[in-house]
Protein backbone atom coordinates (compact mmCIF):
# COMPACT_ATOMS: atom_id res chain seq x y z
CA UNK A 1 0.00 0.00 0.00
CA UNK A 2 2.85 2.23 0.56
CA UNK A 3 3.85 2.86 -2.75
CA UNK A 4 0.52 2.88 -3.94
CA UNK A 5 -0.69 5.38 -1.76
CA UNK A 6 3.10 7.07 -2.14
CA UNK A 7 2.74 7.07 1.98
CA UNK A 8 4.79 5.99 4.78
CA UNK A 9 3.37 2.68 6.23
CA UNK A 10 2.71 4.50 9.49
CA UNK A 11 0.28 7.23 7.99
CA UNK A 12 -1.83 4.53 6.32
CA UNK A 13 -2.00 2.63 9.63
CA UNK A 14 -3.35 5.41 11.66
CA UNK A 15 -5.39 6.57 8.81
CA UNK A 16 -6.94 2.73 8.99
CA UNK A 17 -7.19 2.56 12.47
CA UNK A 18 -9.39 6.24 12.71
CA UNK A 19 -11.51 4.91 9.90
CA UNK A 20 -12.45 1.41 11.80
CA UNK A 21 -12.73 2.59 15.21
CA UNK A 22 -16.46 3.56 15.35
CA UNK A 23 -17.10 0.14 13.69
CA UNK A 24 -19.22 -1.65 16.16
CA UNK A 25 -17.95 -5.02 15.54
CA UNK A 26 -14.02 -3.65 16.73
CA UNK A 27 -13.27 -2.78 20.00
CA UNK A 28 -9.76 -1.55 19.52
CA UNK A 29 -7.61 0.01 16.82
CA UNK A 30 -4.68 0.29 17.06
CA UNK A 31 -1.22 1.24 14.18
CA UNK A 32 1.73 0.46 15.45
CA UNK A 33 5.17 1.17 13.24
CA UNK A 34 3.45 0.93 10.26
CA UNK A 35 1.38 -2.28 11.73
CA UNK A 36 -2.27 -1.98 12.35
CA UNK A 37 -3.68 -3.94 14.93
CA UNK A 38 -7.48 -4.98 15.32
CA UNK A 39 -9.26 -6.65 18.39
CA UNK A 40 -12.89 -7.54 17.40
CA UNK A 41 -15.70 -6.85 20.12
CA UNK A 42 -16.60 -9.68 22.63
CA UNK A 43 -19.94 -9.24 22.27
CA UNK A 44 -20.20 -9.18 18.82
CA UNK A 45 -18.20 -12.31 18.65
CA UNK A 46 -20.34 -14.41 20.34
CA UNK A 47 -23.38 -12.96 19.32
CA UNK A 48 -22.02 -13.65 15.63
CA UNK A 49 -21.12 -17.17 16.63
CA UNK A 50 -23.78 -18.55 18.12
CA UNK A 51 -26.14 -17.15 15.65
CA UNK A 52 -24.53 -18.94 13.03
CA UNK A 53 -23.57 -21.98 14.29
CA UNK A 54 -26.86 -22.73 16.17
CA UNK A 55 -28.40 -22.71 12.42
CA UNK A 56 -29.56 -25.45 10.30
CA UNK A 57 -26.47 -27.08 8.00
CA UNK A 58 -24.18 -24.34 9.72
CA UNK A 59 -21.03 -24.16 7.17
CA UNK A 60 -22.85 -25.75 4.36
CA UNK A 61 -21.77 -24.37 0.56
CA UNK A 62 -24.04 -23.58 -2.21
CA UNK A 63 -21.71 -25.38 -5.08
CA UNK A 64 -23.74 -27.14 -7.96
CA UNK A 65 -21.39 -28.90 -9.51
CA UNK A 66 -22.08 -32.41 -10.28
CA UNK A 67 -19.16 -34.72 -8.88
CA UNK A 68 -18.49 -38.66 -9.35
CA UNK A 69 -16.39 -40.36 -6.84
CA UNK A 70 -14.74 -43.98 -7.60
CA UNK A 71 -12.88 -45.47 -4.72
CA UNK A 72 -12.33 -49.10 -3.53
CA UNK A 73 -12.56 -50.93 -7.21
CA UNK A 74 -11.56 -54.50 -5.21
CA UNK A 75 -10.88 -57.83 -6.85
CA UNK A 76 -13.15 -60.40 -6.20
CA UNK A 77 -10.16 -63.09 -5.61
CA UNK A 78 -9.47 -61.50 -2.05
CA UNK A 79 -11.36 -59.81 1.14
CA UNK A 80 -10.95 -56.25 1.24
CA UNK A 81 -7.87 -54.90 2.79
CA UNK A 82 -6.27 -52.29 5.15
CA UNK A 83 -5.31 -50.51 1.87
CA UNK A 84 -8.69 -50.71 0.61
CA UNK A 85 -9.45 -48.98 3.89
CA UNK A 86 -7.47 -46.28 3.38
CA UNK A 87 -9.21 -45.64 0.04
CA UNK A 88 -12.64 -46.02 1.30
CA UNK A 89 -12.03 -43.60 3.95
CA UNK A 90 -10.50 -41.13 1.57
CA UNK A 91 -13.32 -41.44 -1.20
CA UNK A 92 -16.31 -41.63 1.29
CA UNK A 93 -15.15 -38.73 3.14
CA UNK A 94 -14.57 -36.62 0.14
CA UNK A 95 -17.70 -37.51 -1.12
CA UNK A 96 -19.33 -36.25 2.22
CA UNK A 97 -17.49 -33.16 2.10
CA UNK A 98 -18.23 -31.98 -1.31
CA UNK A 99 -21.79 -33.08 -0.74
CA UNK A 100 -21.75 -30.82 2.35
CA UNK A 101 -20.65 -28.03 -0.17
CA UNK A 102 -23.28 -28.12 -1.92
CA UNK A 103 -22.64 -30.50 -4.63
CA UNK A 104 -24.49 -33.47 -6.34
CA UNK A 105 -22.07 -36.48 -5.39
CA UNK A 106 -22.36 -39.98 -6.44
CA UNK A 107 -20.50 -42.65 -5.42
CA UNK A 108 -19.54 -45.58 -7.69
CA UNK A 109 -17.31 -48.29 -7.47
CA UNK A 110 -16.19 -51.02 -10.40
CA UNK A 111 -15.33 -54.58 -9.14
CA UNK A 112 -12.45 -56.34 -10.74
CA UNK A 113 -14.27 -59.66 -11.20
CA UNK A 114 -12.44 -61.33 -13.91
CA UNK A 115 -8.91 -61.67 -15.16
CA UNK A 116 -6.66 -64.58 -14.61
CA UNK A 117 -6.13 -63.64 -10.79
CA UNK A 118 -9.86 -64.57 -10.68
CA UNK A 119 -8.93 -67.98 -12.08
CA UNK A 120 -6.12 -68.78 -10.01
CA UNK A 121 -8.63 -68.70 -6.97
CA UNK A 122 -11.25 -70.37 -8.52
CA UNK A 123 -8.72 -73.02 -10.39
CA UNK A 124 -7.68 -73.91 -6.80
CA UNK A 125 -10.82 -74.40 -5.16
CA UNK A 126 -11.94 -76.76 -8.10
CA UNK A 127 -8.63 -78.88 -7.17
CA UNK A 128 -8.97 -78.77 -3.65
CA UNK A 129 -11.34 -77.42 -2.42
CA UNK A 130 -13.32 -80.30 -2.57
CA UNK A 131 -17.11 -78.93 -2.97
CA UNK A 132 -16.89 -77.19 0.70
CA UNK A 133 -18.72 -74.47 1.33
CA UNK A 134 -17.37 -70.93 3.62
CA UNK A 135 -20.25 -71.70 5.75
CA UNK A 136 -19.08 -75.51 6.78
CA UNK A 137 -16.12 -73.90 8.38
CA UNK A 138 -17.93 -70.26 9.45
CA UNK A 139 -15.10 -68.77 7.59
CA UNK A 140 -16.69 -64.98 5.86
CA UNK A 141 -17.04 -66.06 2.31
CA UNK A 142 -14.58 -62.93 0.62
CA UNK A 143 -12.26 -65.02 2.88
CA UNK A 144 -13.05 -68.18 1.82
CA UNK A 145 -12.05 -66.83 -1.78
CA UNK A 146 -9.03 -65.47 -0.46
CA UNK A 147 -7.83 -68.50 1.01
CA UNK A 148 -8.13 -70.20 -2.27
CA UNK A 149 -5.90 -67.50 -3.70
CA UNK A 150 -3.12 -68.11 -1.37
CA UNK A 151 -3.16 -71.76 -1.82
CA UNK A 152 -2.77 -71.21 -5.32
CA UNK A 153 0.65 -69.04 -4.90
CA UNK A 154 1.66 -72.36 -2.78
CA UNK A 155 0.70 -74.37 -5.29
CA UNK A 156 2.21 -72.37 -8.33
CA UNK A 157 5.87 -72.64 -6.13
CA UNK A 158 5.35 -76.33 -6.40
CA UNK A 159 3.73 -76.87 -10.13
CA UNK A 160 5.30 -74.57 -12.30
CA UNK A 161 2.45 -75.71 -15.27
CA UNK A 162 -0.32 -74.07 -12.50
CA UNK A 163 0.37 -70.61 -13.75
CA UNK A 164 -0.57 -71.52 -16.94
CA UNK A 165 -3.44 -73.94 -16.27
CA UNK A 166 -5.22 -70.39 -14.71
CA UNK A 167 -4.26 -68.96 -17.67
CA UNK A 168 -6.47 -71.87 -19.68
CA UNK A 169 -8.89 -71.09 -17.33
CA UNK A 170 -9.54 -67.74 -18.14
CA UNK A 171 -9.58 -68.67 -22.01
CA UNK A 172 -12.18 -71.13 -21.44
CA UNK A 173 -14.45 -68.09 -19.29
CA UNK A 174 -14.02 -66.33 -22.15
CA UNK A 175 -15.20 -68.85 -24.57
CA UNK A 176 -18.36 -69.48 -22.32
CA UNK A 177 -17.32 -72.77 -20.55
CA UNK A 178 -20.52 -73.60 -19.29
CA UNK A 179 -18.96 -75.44 -15.58
CA UNK A 180 -16.28 -72.61 -15.59
CA UNK A 181 -18.98 -69.82 -15.82
CA UNK A 182 -20.92 -71.35 -13.28
CA UNK A 183 -17.96 -71.41 -10.25
CA UNK A 184 -16.94 -67.92 -11.35
CA UNK A 185 -20.68 -66.86 -10.33
CA UNK A 186 -20.23 -69.13 -7.24
CA UNK A 187 -17.19 -67.93 -6.23
CA UNK A 188 -18.11 -64.17 -6.97
CA UNK A 189 -20.94 -64.28 -5.31
CA UNK A 190 -18.83 -65.44 -1.98
CA UNK A 191 -16.98 -62.49 -2.53
CA UNK A 192 -19.60 -60.15 -2.80
CA UNK A 193 -21.25 -61.09 -0.28
CA UNK A 194 -18.47 -60.48 1.89
CA UNK A 195 -17.84 -57.00 0.44
CA UNK A 196 -21.02 -56.04 1.36
CA UNK A 197 -20.73 -57.06 4.84
CA UNK A 198 -17.12 -55.17 5.18
CA UNK A 199 -18.51 -51.98 3.71
CA UNK A 200 -21.57 -51.87 5.77
CA UNK A 201 -19.16 -52.63 8.93
CA UNK A 202 -16.88 -49.24 7.84
CA UNK A 203 -19.94 -47.39 7.02
CA UNK A 204 -19.59 -46.93 3.31
CA UNK A 205 -21.76 -47.30 -0.02
CA UNK A 206 -22.19 -46.44 -3.61
CA UNK A 207 -24.61 -45.09 -5.85
CA UNK A 208 -24.11 -46.85 -8.99
CA UNK A 209 -21.86 -49.94 -9.06
CA UNK A 210 -19.98 -51.41 -11.95
CA UNK A 211 -18.56 -54.81 -13.10
CA UNK A 212 -15.43 -55.48 -15.59
CA UNK A 213 -17.29 -58.59 -16.59
CA UNK A 214 -19.71 -56.70 -18.52
CA UNK A 215 -17.71 -53.89 -19.93
CA UNK A 216 -13.98 -54.97 -20.41
CA UNK A 217 -15.22 -56.15 -24.37
CA UNK A 218 -16.18 -52.35 -24.37
CA UNK A 219 -14.83 -49.11 -25.76
CA UNK A 220 -13.29 -51.11 -28.86
CA UNK A 221 -15.67 -48.93 -31.06
CA UNK A 222 -14.53 -45.65 -29.36
CA UNK A 223 -10.90 -46.64 -30.39
CA UNK A 224 -11.71 -47.75 -33.91
CA UNK A 225 -13.03 -44.28 -34.30
CA UNK A 226 -10.04 -42.25 -33.21
CA UNK A 227 -8.17 -44.67 -35.77
CA UNK A 228 -10.56 -43.19 -38.75
CA UNK A 229 -10.17 -39.43 -37.25
CA UNK A 230 -6.36 -39.84 -37.07
CA UNK A 231 -5.99 -39.62 -33.27
CA UNK A 232 -4.51 -42.96 -33.17
CA UNK A 233 -1.99 -44.80 -35.20
CA UNK A 234 -1.79 -48.79 -36.77
CA UNK A 235 1.67 -50.59 -36.75
CA UNK A 236 2.44 -52.99 -39.60
CA UNK A 237 2.37 -55.93 -37.28
CA UNK A 238 -1.39 -55.16 -36.14
CA UNK A 239 -1.33 -52.90 -32.97
CA UNK A 240 -3.28 -49.71 -32.32
CA UNK A 241 -1.20 -47.18 -30.41
CA UNK A 242 -1.65 -43.53 -29.50
CA UNK A 243 1.97 -41.45 -29.58
CA UNK A 244 2.21 -39.01 -26.30
CA UNK A 245 5.90 -38.41 -27.05
CA UNK A 246 4.35 -34.80 -27.44
CA UNK A 247 3.41 -34.73 -24.25
CA UNK A 248 6.03 -36.47 -22.44
CA UNK A 249 4.53 -39.51 -22.06
CA UNK A 250 5.32 -43.14 -23.80
CA UNK A 251 3.44 -44.51 -26.86
CA UNK A 252 0.71 -46.86 -25.53
CA UNK A 253 -1.21 -49.57 -27.15
CA UNK A 254 -4.29 -49.66 -27.25
CA UNK A 255 -5.38 -52.42 -29.28
CA UNK A 256 -3.45 -55.92 -29.87
CA UNK A 257 -2.61 -57.13 -32.91
CA UNK A 258 -5.53 -59.37 -32.66
CA UNK A 259 -7.98 -56.60 -32.23
CA UNK A 260 -8.65 -57.32 -28.32
CA UNK A 261 -8.25 -53.87 -26.42
CA UNK A 262 -5.65 -53.57 -23.15
CA UNK A 263 -7.33 -52.57 -19.91
CA UNK A 264 -6.96 -48.57 -20.01
CA UNK A 265 -9.70 -49.05 -23.25
CA UNK A 266 -12.41 -49.94 -20.35
CA UNK A 267 -11.17 -46.87 -18.72
CA UNK A 268 -12.21 -45.14 -21.62
CA UNK A 269 -15.23 -46.50 -21.82
CA UNK A 270 -16.34 -45.98 -18.55
CA UNK A 271 -15.39 -42.37 -18.43
CA UNK A 272 -17.93 -42.53 -21.32
CA UNK A 273 -20.89 -44.51 -20.19
CA UNK A 274 -20.15 -42.02 -16.55
CA UNK A 275 -20.57 -38.68 -18.44
CA UNK A 276 -23.30 -40.44 -19.92
CA UNK A 277 -25.29 -41.34 -16.88
CA UNK A 278 -24.32 -38.67 -14.52
CA UNK A 279 -23.28 -35.66 -17.02
CA UNK A 280 -21.05 -34.77 -14.43
CA UNK A 281 -18.91 -31.52 -14.13
CA UNK A 282 -16.19 -33.55 -12.35
CA UNK A 283 -15.00 -37.07 -12.57
CA UNK A 284 -12.72 -38.49 -9.18
CA UNK A 285 -10.81 -41.58 -9.19
CA UNK A 286 -9.31 -42.39 -6.01
CA UNK A 287 -6.64 -44.54 -6.58
CA UNK A 288 -3.21 -45.20 -5.28
CA UNK A 289 -0.36 -43.22 -6.55
CA UNK A 290 1.16 -46.22 -8.12
CA UNK A 291 -1.33 -45.26 -10.79
CA UNK A 292 -0.30 -41.87 -11.54
CA UNK A 293 0.96 -42.70 -14.79
CA UNK A 294 -2.08 -44.37 -16.12
CA UNK A 295 -4.34 -41.60 -15.09
CA UNK A 296 -1.62 -39.24 -16.98
CA UNK A 297 -2.18 -41.39 -20.09
CA UNK A 298 -6.11 -41.72 -19.79
CA UNK A 299 -6.21 -37.84 -19.46
CA UNK A 300 -4.39 -37.43 -22.34
CA UNK A 301 -6.25 -39.62 -24.53
CA UNK A 302 -9.26 -38.84 -22.77
CA UNK A 303 -8.45 -35.01 -24.53
CA UNK A 304 -7.47 -36.45 -27.90
CA UNK A 305 -11.39 -37.66 -28.11
CA UNK A 306 -12.60 -34.45 -27.07
CA UNK A 307 -15.73 -36.20 -26.50
CA UNK A 308 -18.34 -35.16 -23.20
CA UNK A 309 -15.66 -36.72 -21.11
CA UNK A 310 -12.46 -34.92 -22.03
CA UNK A 311 -9.53 -35.17 -19.82
CA UNK A 312 -9.69 -31.65 -18.27
CA UNK A 313 -13.14 -33.23 -15.87
CA UNK A 314 -11.33 -36.04 -15.17
CA UNK A 315 -9.03 -36.08 -11.68
CA UNK A 316 -7.04 -38.67 -10.43
CA UNK A 317 -6.84 -38.52 -6.44
CA UNK A 318 -3.91 -39.97 -5.60
CA UNK A 319 -2.77 -41.55 -2.41
CA UNK A 320 0.13 -43.33 -0.97
CA UNK A 321 0.53 -46.33 0.35
CA UNK A 322 -0.42 -47.98 4.23
CA UNK A 323 2.32 -50.07 6.25
CA UNK A 324 2.28 -51.38 9.34
CA UNK A 325 4.95 -50.91 12.10
CA UNK A 326 6.04 -54.59 10.87
CA UNK A 327 6.01 -53.65 7.52
CA UNK A 328 4.44 -53.89 3.75
CA UNK A 329 1.84 -56.19 3.17
CA UNK A 330 1.23 -58.82 0.45
CA UNK A 331 -1.70 -61.22 -0.86
CA UNK A 332 -0.22 -63.67 -2.49
CA UNK A 333 1.79 -64.99 0.27
CA UNK A 334 -1.11 -64.56 3.08
CA UNK A 335 0.43 -61.79 4.83
CA UNK A 336 -1.97 -59.30 3.84
CA UNK A 337 -3.76 -57.55 6.96
CA UNK A 338 -7.42 -58.21 6.42
CA UNK A 339 -9.84 -55.27 6.40
CA UNK A 340 -12.35 -57.45 8.57
CA UNK A 341 -9.68 -58.54 11.10
CA UNK A 342 -7.75 -55.44 11.24
CA UNK A 343 -11.33 -53.26 12.29
CA UNK A 344 -12.37 -56.15 15.00
CA UNK A 345 -8.31 -56.43 16.30
CA UNK A 346 -8.65 -52.91 16.90
CA UNK A 347 -11.85 -52.77 18.25
CA UNK A 348 -10.45 -55.66 20.88
CA UNK A 349 -7.64 -53.45 21.90
CA UNK A 350 -10.49 -50.65 22.47
CA UNK A 351 -11.93 -52.95 24.71
CA UNK A 352 -9.13 -53.46 27.25
CA UNK A 353 -9.25 -49.70 27.13
CA UNK A 354 -12.75 -49.39 27.60
CA UNK A 355 -13.67 -51.52 30.19
CA UNK A 356 -10.43 -49.70 32.29
CA UNK A 357 -12.41 -46.73 32.25
CA UNK A 358 -16.28 -48.54 32.96
CA UNK A 359 -18.11 -50.89 33.67
CA UNK A 360 -20.29 -52.01 31.06
CA UNK A 361 -22.14 -55.27 30.34
CA UNK A 362 -20.63 -57.30 27.45
CA UNK A 363 -22.75 -55.85 24.82
CA UNK A 364 -22.17 -52.73 25.41
CA UNK A 365 -18.35 -53.20 25.90
CA UNK A 366 -18.42 -54.86 22.15
CA UNK A 367 -20.43 -51.79 21.01
CA UNK A 368 -18.63 -49.17 22.27
CA UNK A 369 -15.14 -50.87 21.50
CA UNK A 370 -16.34 -51.24 18.46
CA UNK A 371 -17.29 -47.45 17.86
CA UNK A 372 -13.71 -46.12 19.42
CA UNK A 373 -12.24 -48.34 16.99
CA UNK A 374 -13.63 -47.46 13.86
CA UNK A 375 -13.49 -43.72 15.05
CA UNK A 376 -9.51 -44.35 15.87
CA UNK A 377 -8.68 -45.92 12.24
CA UNK A 378 -10.85 -43.54 9.97
CA UNK A 379 -9.07 -40.56 11.54
CA UNK A 380 -5.64 -41.86 11.73
CA UNK A 381 -6.50 -42.73 8.10
CA UNK A 382 -7.50 -39.26 7.05
CA UNK A 383 -5.49 -37.24 9.28
CA UNK A 384 -2.41 -37.87 7.06
CA UNK A 385 -2.11 -36.28 3.91
CA UNK A 386 -3.75 -38.08 0.84
CA UNK A 387 -0.63 -38.03 -1.24
CA UNK A 388 1.95 -39.48 1.90
CA UNK A 389 2.52 -42.79 2.63
CA UNK A 390 1.80 -43.94 5.99
CA UNK A 391 2.54 -45.91 8.42
CA UNK A 392 -0.54 -47.18 10.74
CA UNK A 393 0.29 -48.06 14.46
CA UNK A 394 -3.15 -49.21 16.05
CA UNK A 395 -1.99 -48.71 19.60
CA UNK A 396 -0.88 -45.74 18.93
CA UNK A 397 -4.34 -44.40 17.20
CA UNK A 398 -5.89 -45.85 19.87
CA UNK A 399 -4.88 -43.50 22.54
CA UNK A 400 -7.94 -41.21 24.03
CA UNK A 401 -5.33 -38.08 24.29
CA UNK A 402 -3.86 -36.56 21.92
CA UNK A 403 -4.15 -36.03 17.70
CA UNK A 404 -6.46 -39.30 17.50
CA UNK A 405 -9.89 -40.18 16.39
CA UNK A 406 -10.71 -41.43 20.03
CA UNK A 407 -9.67 -37.91 21.11
CA UNK A 408 -11.95 -36.26 19.20
CA UNK A 409 -14.95 -38.72 19.79
CA UNK A 410 -14.85 -38.61 23.89
CA UNK A 411 -14.68 -34.34 22.93
CA UNK A 412 -18.57 -35.13 20.93
CA UNK A 413 -19.44 -37.23 24.41
CA UNK A 414 -18.11 -34.99 26.78
CA UNK A 415 -20.31 -32.19 24.94
CA UNK A 416 -23.36 -34.63 24.68
CA UNK A 417 -23.48 -35.81 28.56
CA UNK A 418 -23.29 -31.74 29.47
CA UNK A 419 -25.95 -31.51 26.85
CA UNK A 420 -28.12 -34.61 28.68
CA UNK A 421 -27.38 -33.09 31.98
CA UNK A 422 -29.03 -29.73 31.75
CA UNK A 423 -32.58 -28.47 31.15
CA UNK A 424 -31.18 -24.80 30.97
CA UNK A 425 -32.85 -22.88 27.52
CA UNK A 426 -29.97 -22.11 25.43
CA UNK A 427 -29.51 -18.55 25.74
CA UNK A 428 -27.23 -16.50 22.36
CA UNK A 429 -27.22 -13.30 24.03
CA UNK A 430 -23.70 -11.68 24.57
CA UNK A 431 -21.94 -12.36 27.63
CA UNK A 432 -18.51 -11.53 29.10
CA UNK A 433 -16.56 -14.10 27.56
CA UNK A 434 -12.79 -15.28 28.72
CA UNK A 435 -9.66 -15.86 26.49
CA UNK A 436 -11.06 -19.56 26.41
CA UNK A 437 -14.59 -18.80 25.04
CA UNK A 438 -12.87 -16.57 22.62
CA UNK A 439 -10.57 -18.94 21.25
CA UNK A 440 -13.05 -21.58 21.15
CA UNK A 441 -15.95 -19.17 19.62
CA UNK A 442 -13.09 -17.91 16.68
CA UNK A 443 -12.08 -21.86 15.89
CA UNK A 444 -15.85 -22.66 15.52
CA UNK A 445 -16.25 -19.69 13.34
CA UNK A 446 -13.33 -20.41 10.97
CA UNK A 447 -15.76 -24.25 10.05
CA UNK A 448 -17.48 -22.94 6.75
CA UNK A 449 -13.63 -21.58 5.52
CA UNK A 450 -12.14 -25.04 6.76
CA UNK A 451 -14.99 -27.12 4.92
CA UNK A 452 -14.92 -25.36 1.76
CA UNK A 453 -10.56 -25.55 1.28
CA UNK A 454 -11.42 -29.14 1.85
CA UNK A 455 -13.54 -29.14 -0.46
CA UNK A 456 -11.34 -26.99 -3.05
CA UNK A 457 -7.97 -29.35 -2.47
CA UNK A 458 -9.92 -32.58 -1.94
CA UNK A 459 -8.21 -33.46 1.08
CA UNK A 460 -9.65 -34.51 4.20
CA UNK A 461 -7.18 -33.97 6.62
CA UNK A 462 -7.98 -30.27 6.42
CA UNK A 463 -10.92 -30.78 8.19
CA UNK A 464 -9.29 -33.66 10.28
CA UNK A 465 -6.37 -31.21 11.40
CA UNK A 466 -9.19 -28.47 11.97
CA UNK A 467 -11.34 -31.06 14.52
CA UNK A 468 -8.33 -31.76 16.74
CA UNK A 469 -7.96 -27.87 17.04
CA UNK A 470 -11.41 -27.35 17.70
CA UNK A 471 -11.48 -30.41 20.11
CA UNK A 472 -8.32 -28.93 21.76
CA UNK A 473 -10.22 -25.97 22.44
CA UNK A 474 -13.31 -27.74 23.42
CA UNK A 475 -11.33 -29.11 26.05
CA UNK A 476 -9.51 -26.19 27.38
CA UNK A 477 -12.76 -24.38 27.73
CA UNK A 478 -14.12 -27.12 30.09
CA UNK A 479 -11.26 -27.47 32.17
CA UNK A 480 -11.56 -23.59 33.14
CA UNK A 481 -15.06 -22.35 32.61
CA UNK A 482 -17.89 -24.20 34.26
CA UNK A 483 -20.83 -24.80 32.31
CA UNK A 484 -23.65 -26.42 34.30
CA UNK A 485 -22.76 -24.00 37.53
CA UNK A 486 -22.67 -21.26 35.70
CA UNK A 487 -24.27 -17.81 35.98
CA UNK A 488 -24.07 -17.58 32.05
CA UNK A 489 -25.40 -21.48 31.71
CA UNK A 490 -27.41 -20.65 28.73
CA UNK A 491 -25.07 -18.73 27.18
CA UNK A 492 -21.97 -22.00 27.83
CA UNK A 493 -24.62 -24.10 26.87
CA UNK A 494 -25.40 -22.69 23.66
CA UNK A 495 -21.63 -22.61 22.98
CA UNK A 496 -21.16 -26.50 23.68
CA UNK A 497 -23.84 -27.19 21.24
CA UNK A 498 -22.16 -25.11 18.67
CA UNK A 499 -19.52 -26.86 19.26
CA UNK A 500 -21.35 -30.36 19.14
CA UNK A 501 -22.85 -29.12 15.98
CA UNK A 502 -19.52 -28.88 14.40
CA UNK A 503 -18.15 -31.99 15.53
CA UNK A 504 -21.09 -33.76 14.47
Amino acid sequence: LAKKLRKSPAIIAADLASKIADDPIIAEAKAVSGYLNVFLDRSWLSARVLELALAPQFGAGGAHETTVVEFCSPNTNKPLHLGHLRNIAIGESVSRILSFNGNKVYKTCIFNDRGVHICKSMLAYRDFGGGTLPGDSGTKPDHFVGDYYVLFAKKAKEDPTYEDQAQQMLEQWEAGDAEVVALWRTMNGWAFEGFRETFDLFGTSFDREYYESQIYKKGREIILDGLARGLFQKKEDGPVVVDLADIGLDEKVLLRSNGTSVYIVQDIYLAHLKAKEFNYDRSIYVVGNEQEYHFKVLKAILDLLDTECTGGRVHHLSHGMIELPEGKMKSREGTVVDADDFIWETAALAAEEVNKRWQLSEAEVKERSLKIALAAIKYQLLKTETGKNMVFNPKEALRFEGDTGPYVLYSYARASSILRKSDVPLDANPWEINEFEVRLLKKIYLFTDIVKLAGARLTPSTLSNYLFDLCRNFNEFYHECPVLRSEVAGQRLALVTAFRNVCG
